[in-house]
């Protein structure tokens, strides 16, 4: 292991590693606030009464649940990009190779994965409310506005949290995947600094620490959020 090579400046690694773990936490940032806008959807239409919206919803959080992420990652990075080819192509007659924005692709592909188990999180939440709470909402003239911000909302952040620190922990690991398209986070800059140095060891001992670090503040920043959310609840 080489200690000289992990310092700031032109000689070391150091910047270039904390570049890439800034660019790891804005794409799980990205990434999980896309899946928490697919999961509410589709926790909407797997409570609706409409069989169609429910099986869709179900037949998106099978079969996405039911792949590896690194395919997710395939199919929309190859897919993306010959939808884009076709659209330049029909519109503007253009026959050249496009690469969709690398940045966007990798918030999708793994934003598309979290939407699916944040769904089933948000569901659950829903689930969990007592429906006296509801009742009692409508027994005093609550509007379906009034009782979605003031009743619903709340309830469902507070169980759906432990579910949704889940989600980010996994969102924030699974941007290590990726690497493959080319995205310079931290292990495809691990990669590159060990193809540099021939240091291999250095550089995803590196690499692990910082995920380490990440994650273990996140899970802080998380637990805080649970207390917070559960202040004033009688405990059972």
């Amino acid at each position: 292991m080489n200690i000289s090579l992990l310092t700031w400046g032109p000689d070391g690694w150091l910047d270039q590693m904390a570049m890439g773990a800034l660019m790891t936490i804005a794409v799980a940032l990205a990434a999980y606030a896309l899946g928490i806008v697919i999961g509410s959807g589709l926790a909407a239409m797997k409570l609706s009464r409409s069989l169609i919206l429910k099986g869709i919803a179900e037949v998106y959080t099978t079969v996405i649940r039911g792949i590896p992420e690194l395919l997710v990652i395939y199919l929309v990075f190859f897919g993306g990009g010959a939808a884009l080819r076709a659209i330049a192509s029909g519109m503007f007659g253009y026959e050249g190779y496009i690469d969709p924005p690398l940045f966007v692709t990798g918030m999708v592909c793994i934003g598309v994965s979290a939407g699916a188990y944040s769904a089933e999180v948000i569901r659950g939440a829903v689930q969990a409310i007592p429906k006296g709470q509801i009742e009692a909402a409508i027994a005093v003239g609550m509007s379906k506005a009034q009782r979605f911000w003031r009743i619903l909302v709340p309830q469902v952040a507070r169980f759906a949290l432990p579910g949704l620190g889940n989600v980010w922990q996994f969102t924030l690991k699974d941007t290590s995947l990726i690497s493959v398209i080319g995205l310079v986070e931290i292990m495809r800059q691990a990669a590159i600094a060990a193809g540099s140095t021939r240091e291999p060891f250095t550089f995803y001992l590196v690499a692990a620490i910082l995920y380490l670090g990440l994650t273990s503040f996140s899970n802080r920043g998380f637990n805080w959020a649970e207390t917070w959310a559960n202040k004033g609840v009688r405990r059972a």
